[in-house]
């Protein structure tokens, strides 16, 4: 049991999330409110941060779940992440696209969107389109925004584009942050309202519709990345970014995927498990396969067979294809299923159990139904009925 779920809330998990369903939360909510996409979603991405730091970290999740958030911060969580910047847990998800931005200064940012898929869109390869709004040049100023010679450098930033504000940490601690400039929007230059274009109210750019046909091709994974480039965001003086599309996997109702194998529960009877099975599976591509086991070979509650080359085909080998894994349940018969008579006659087909001495220290009993929550109650009957401050006080007696 969890102290608190704070974390867990955030991230939109169960307390007993593995870390790749943190992992997949994460990314989900990053690519929702990333400040490129969300600007004013800065301190809901800042939450969303600590929470993916905390919880993907096994020793910081043992302290949260045990102290809750200040016992994070008490062991110095807080203060040390391993990250320089709250930025490289997003690199480290999405494979560092923030950090090619630096590298390649004169190219504009990708514009990452996330594309839910099924996994029979991953087993059959499907087309997606994907309609999306991009920022083009303004053909009216051709970028400009304005007239020729009436751009001038923003007051407020003095060209820079950024503002500094200076937060207060405590008692003679103080830290600087850095945001984009409110009355340039970052460009650096002011040109006044009766001069800007018509078009695009001096932003150089206009928003414009762009539909996508998304290939996605069999064998891809949750999470791969498909990348349309020069479709991104265009921006004056620079090179267009890329769009990056990130295929989220829905989860599917019969099969779980690892990495190429597939996996199914099937439940069967225990006439099934002794004699022989035959139960039919229907695949992803909608084929039916009829699953038999030999008769004489005994199935056992949790068992996994496999069938080769019927898991997920393997991207880039589509021909090639991973095991599905079966894994066996055992549906045994409900009490009193059979006549007493009938017993004997059913125990004479099993093996001789082993004979068990009765000596005069034997004491036979009887076994019945465990009832967790009856335990339960009676213990806490019995604790009251000890710390009842009544059982300890006696009448008085003249």
């Amino acid at each position: 049991m969890v102290k608190e779920t704070g974390f867990y809330d955030v991230l939109g998990v169960r307390p007993g999330a593995s870390p790749d369903e943190i992992k997949r939360a994460f990314r989900r909510l990053a690519l929702k409110y990333h400040p490129d996409k969300n600007p004013t979603e800065g301190d809901r991405f800042k939450q969303i941060l600590r929470a993916y730091e905390v919880l993907i970290d096994t020793k910081k999740r043992e302290l949260y779940d045990r102290g809750g958030e200040q016992a994070v911060k008490g062991a110095g969580a807080g203060c040390r992440t391993g990250f320089r910047s709250p930025m490289d847990i997003f690199d480290l998800v999405f494979g560092g696209m923030t950090r090619m931005r630096n590298r390649a200064e004169r190219r504009g940012r990708p514009v990452i969107h996330a594309l839910p898929v099924s996994l029979e869109d991953l087993y059959n390869g499907a087309t997606r389109k994907l309609s999306l709004q991009k920022n083009v040049i303004c053909s009216k100023c051709n970028g400009c925004g304005t007239k020729e010679g009436t751009i001038s450098r923003c007051p407020e930033c003095h060209g820079t584009g950024m503002e500094v504000h200076v937060e207060q940490l405590g008692l003679g601690m103080i830290h600087p942050i850095q945001t984009v400039c409110s009355s340039c929007q970052g460009q650096g230059e002011w040109i006044r309202p009766r001069d800007r274009c018509h078009a695009c109210n001096g932003r150089k750019v206009v928003r414009e519709r762009k539909i996508l046909n998304v290939h996605i091709d069999k064998g891809m994974r949750d999470g791969q990345k498909i990348s349309f480039h020069g479709e991104g965001d265009q921006v004056p003086g620079l090179e267009p970014g890329d769009i990056v599309i990130v295929l989220d996997q829905k989860e599917h109702p019969t099969f779980q995927r690892q990495v190429n194998d597939l996996i199914v529960k099937l439940e069967i009877d225990l006439v099934d498990a002794l004699c022989g099975c035959r139960q039919t599976i229907r695949t992803l591509d909608n084929r039916i396969l009829l699953v038999t086991s030999r008769q004489g070979d005994v199935i056992k509650p949790g068992d996994t067979k496999c069938i080769p080359n019927e898991g997920m085909p393997i991207y880039r080998h589509p021909f090639e294809r991973g095991r599905l894994l079966v894994h066996f349940e055992v549906k045994f018969p409900e009490p009193g299923w059979l006549p007493s008579e009938r017993l004997q006659q059913l125990q004479s087909c099993f093996p001789l159990p082993e004979q068990h001495m009765n000596t005069e220290e034997t004491e036979e009993v009887k076994l019945v139904d465990y009832d967790p929550s009856a335990e339960r109650s009676r213990y806490q009957g019995e604790a009251y009925h000890e710390d009842d401050p009544r059982q300890h006080v006696q009448c008085q007696t003249s």
